[in-house]
């Protein structure tokens, strides 16, 4: 049996009697008249008039019939049949097709369409010319693959034989679409911060470090845009959003990966109770222009996208599922509880995330519905503001469906000397330990002294979004080139 390296040195012998007949194996310019789509939507009247179109595509596969040969061919819009015959063709035309031509390479075709007589529309080709020559054949049994990882490693394979994985991605463009469609009918202004930071900050996670020589300085891969962003507040602008990469240094698993798209955007004059209803709003429009409906089945879940929806107290969640009081027991007693529970915590964690973590395995996954989680207990997140009724909580909101949280958001700190103090909180926990925690930003507390309006912050995952929406298994299946470990 034929190995790969054996085709391969075959196909480039091909290549050689392709040279040597004085035709390019990779031209730069090709005469296409009509996509595949537009001839087989338009089939009717181009077949009857006989109209001569000359269409493009990579040979999928090959029947050879004596001095016939029926092809398919696919382009980005669609596949279609050709008809290649000796007495049309001529028979050194013919013979050199048969004999240089191969499944994968890309092919020029013109000709007349007309209907098979069971009923296929087909091309019939009068001329051909090679546009790519490939020296690599396409996998039989991609389509069996046990070893899945193989299909992210090699998504370009992916995409030849999997058009449902295609799909996934034209309708992850079309989300994307959806979301800057809505923030700019309400007058939100697209802007891009650096991904490059002298200090990172904007959320709990550790970050990829650099070296810029040029300045010999260390910088950091942004882990968020938010306190760029709320700069912007600073200067003027109250209503701006950005989508881009974010990166994280962190574990892999179905929800993570170390750099993902972020949609973060700030509202002036806005505050955690205005977002959730603005949310609810972006939700619907989204839905409806890209699925059509706000009901969507997510892994075997009905999910019913209705809004309003239901806004949760973080401690009572908890104390449903838990028994758990956060108001009442210390920090200690509640890393023990976390501790019988099952749950390894770092003697540096405070106690809001600890109780975070317990929630995170003992109530979200309860949560199926679309709702929101709100008042997270202080000390959660530096950089929210504290409820005016109830300083102990927080005026923040995580929106959860199907067990995964898609959105965290909240009235911002606009307190200089609070959020100098809650920064000096979480440099001590750094200096003990906590590589999650945030970082103390001279720059960014002297932007607030100048004066930050109140203002409500949103972020969200898009690769998460683009999976519940997709019904996929993972971030894998969303992201065209997942972080794989290299192969040995």
């Amino acid at each position: 049996m034929a190995t790969i390296d054996d085709l391969r040195k075959t196909r480039l012998k091909k290549l050689k009697a392709i040279a040597k007949a004085g035709l390019l194996a990779f031209p730069t310019q090709t005469k296409r008249t009509h996509k595949i789509s537009e001839a087989l939507e338009d089939f009717t009247t181009l077949s009857r008039k006989k109209r001569e179109v000359v269409l493009v595509g990579r040979i999928k596969s090959q029947r050879v019939h004596g001095g016939a040969t029926f092809l398919n061919i696919e382009d980005g819009t669609g596949k279609i049949q050709a008809f290649l015959r000796k007495n049309r063709l001529g028979e050194r035309g013919y013979q050199f097709f048969l004999e240089n031509f191969d499944v994968g390479d890309f092919i020029e075709i013109k000709g007349i369409l007309f209907k098979t007589k069971k009923g296929e529309k087909t091309i019939d080709a009068s001329d051909f010319k090679l546009l790519t020559k490939s020296l690599r054949p396409l996998p039989e049994k991609w389509h069996g693959l046990k070893d899945v990882e193989e299909r992210y490693r090699k998504r370009y394979l992916d995409l030849i034989f999997s058009p449902e994985v295609k799909k996934k991605f034209v309708l992850r463009s079309k989300i994307t679409k959806e979301l800057r469609s809505f923030l700019e009918k309400e007058g939100f202004v697209e802007v891009e911060t650096p991904i490059l930071q002298p200090i990172y900050g904007g959320a709990r996670a550790r970050p990829f470090k650099t070296h810029l020589n040029a300045l010999n300085i260390d910088l950091y891969l942004r882990i968020s845009p938010e306190l760029y962003l709320k700069r912007l507040l600073v200067g003027g602008f109250e209503k701006v959003y950005e989508i881009g990469k974010c990166f994280r240094n962190e574990g892999i698993d179905k929800f993570h990966n170390p750099d993902f798209t972020m949609l973060e955007f700030y509202w002036a004059f806005a505050d955690y109770k205005d977002m959730m209803r603005l949310t609810e709003r972006l939700f619907n429009h989204v839905l409806k222009n890209v699925l059509g409906t706000l009901h969507i089945k997510y892994q075997g879940k009905k999910i019913n996208f209705k809004s309003p929806w239901p806004r949760i107290d973080f401690s009572q969640m908890l104390k449903k599922y838990t028994k758990i009081n956060i108001e009442e027991i210390d920090r200690n007693a509640l890393a023990k509880k976390a501790k019988n529970l099952g749950i390894s915590i770092e003697k540096e964690r405070p106690k809001a995330e600890i109780a975070d973590e317990i929630y995170k395995k003992f109530c979200r996954p309860k949560i199926t519905q679309p709702t929101f989680i709100i008042h997270h207990p202080l000390g959660f997140q530096p950089l929210a503001k504290a409820l005016e009724k109830d300083p102990k909580k927080l005026s923040t909101f995580q929106l959860v469906v199907g067990g995964i949280e898609f959105i965290n958001a909240f009235s911002e700190l606009n307190d200089p000397l609070e959020q100098r103090k809650r920064f000096k909180e979480q440099e001590k926990l750094f200096k003990s330990g906590l590589r999650e925690a945030q970082r103390l930003d001279e720059d960014y507390l002297e932007a607030l002294e100048y004066g930050m309006p109140p203002a409500a912050g949103f972020g969200m995952g898009i690769d998460r979004l683009v999976v519940m929406l997709t019904d996929s298994d993972s971030l894998r299946e969303v992201i065209l080139f997942p972080t794989m470990r290299p192969k040995k």
